[in-house]
């Protein structure tokens, strides 16, 4: 068989076998950016940390399940960013609570310490 002048063979990759499956989505990859998601928005409230913990550990297991999947699932890029929204989430959270400590022991060394009698009580 001649190929014409001006066309392009089309080059065949390694035959795949047909048990093989599907590259589909790994679905703890959508799990991990939903949560990852919600631990980002509600990181002021304090509420976020655990969707954001939760999306850290999902995106461990999920990393795992795609390295041994050979390929077949994919949703890298869901899982980074989850595991992003994820941490942006636990630094909120961080310093919610450091601004709330700060103003606590503010307010504490304003206070006069003991109790505030009457002038003429001993």
């Amino acid at each position: 068989m001649t190929i014409a002048p001006g066309q392009v063979p089309v080059a065949q990759y390694g035959a795949r076998h047909p048990l093989d499956p599907d590259p589909v989505r790994s679905s703890k990859a959508r799990a991990v950016f939903a949560l990852g998601l919600l631990g980002a928005l509600t990181g002021l409230f304090l509420g976020g940390v655990v969707p954001a913990t939760l999306a850290l550990v999902l995106s461990r297991q999920a990393r795992r399940e795609a390295y041994a999947s050979g390929g077949f699932l994919t949703g890298a890029d869901w899982l980074r960013r989850g595991e992003r929204l994820a941490w942006a989430g636990l630094v909120l959270v961080a310093a919610t609570l450091v601004v709330a400590v700060v103003i606590g022991v503010v307010r504490l060394a304003g206070d006069p310490y003991g109790h505030d009698f009457a002038p003429n009580v001993d």
